[in-house]
């Protein structure tokens, strides 16, 4: 797997538009610390978000996941393009004819996407835990490691992502293709969404029953939105009258359907290119 993985790192080396997205994204990620010095002035209401307790452990883990899950496009440029150029360099078939099998070939792409999807995991958690120790309001050691099961969803949400952009690479053959059908998959399940919310099943909870077993919605539903766990947030609220009751945790149903979701693109990648005339 090592040889595979190796094959895969040295196309990479050489593909500089691959390497530039890269680096945006991890610069991006890391960007993350500009929040802490963003400051709002409402007339004589002056804040700073790096005070609304954004940056406490344990809740950085969920709301820097969160943020940093928004940026995984960059990655899945790489992973589309990755593909597409195996098809127009034909380093794919000459790959075949070194003596690579496509088992091996499939493989090899899913290799590099763990190590895109560990090395981001990794990324966040030590930008996570700088931002913590130098902002967060609760220092214990009991404290800070809770919680850490949103870094867990964060490597699943992009390994079953990254997975899905390499069967649309493998399947579409063209990178701007492949984003495109991402898109439209997007709307879709958007669509399906809203028709089932406000048509069919008005006023229950089957829609979003449904829809949790869709690719996008479940890798979405790994970590959901942090901002309305804010206590300025829930005290604005409360204010108003409304309350949040909202589950926030990361739960198992949601994790095995993800990864169910990656098997069956990483077995899909494999059986079109098995049965396709290369």
């Amino acid at each position: 797997m090592i040889r595979l993985l190796a094959i895969e790192l040295h196309k990479l080396k050489y593909n500089r538009s691959a390497r530039v997205i890269i680096l945006v994204y991890f610069i991006l990620i890391t960007f993350i610390a500009l929040i802490s010095s963003i400051e709002f002035n409402f007339g004589s209401v002056h804040f700073r978000l790096a005070d609304q307790g954004i940056f406490n452990f344990p809740f950085i883990w969920h709301f820097n996941t969160w943020i940093a899950a928004v940026l995984k496009l960059f990655l899945a440029i790489v992973i589309v393009s990755m593909m597409a150029n195996e098809y127009s360099n034909r380093t794919l078939k000459q790959n075949l004819i070194d003596g690579l099998s496509k088992k091996e070939f499939v493989l090899s792409k899913f290799l590099t996407v763990i190590v895109f999807a560990v090395i981001s995991t990794l990324f966040v958690f030590i930008v996570s835990l700088l931002l913590g120790l130098r902002f967060s309001d609760y220092n214990e050691i009991g404290i800070i490691f809770s919680d850490l099961d949103y870094l867990l969803a964060y490597f699943i949400k992009l390994l079953g992502f990254f997975s899905f952009c390499l069967f649309l690479g493998v399947w579409v053959k063209r990178s701007a293709f492949s984003l495109g059908f991402l898109l439209i998959w997007a709307i879709f399940e958007a669509i399906v969404f809203l028709l089932l919310k406000w048509t069919f099943f008005r006023g229950t909870d089957i829609a979003e029953n449904v829809m949790q077993f869709f690719p996008l919605a479940s890798m979405s539903n790994l970590i959901k939105e942090p901002f309305s766990r804010l206590g300025a947030v829930q005290s604005a609220a409360n204010q108003l009258g409304e309350s949040f009751n909202k589950n926030y945790d990361v739960e198992l149903l949601t994790i095995f359907i993800v990864l169910a979701w990656t098997f069956l693109f990483i077995y899909w990648s494999y059986f079109i290119l098995k049965r396709r005339d290369l």
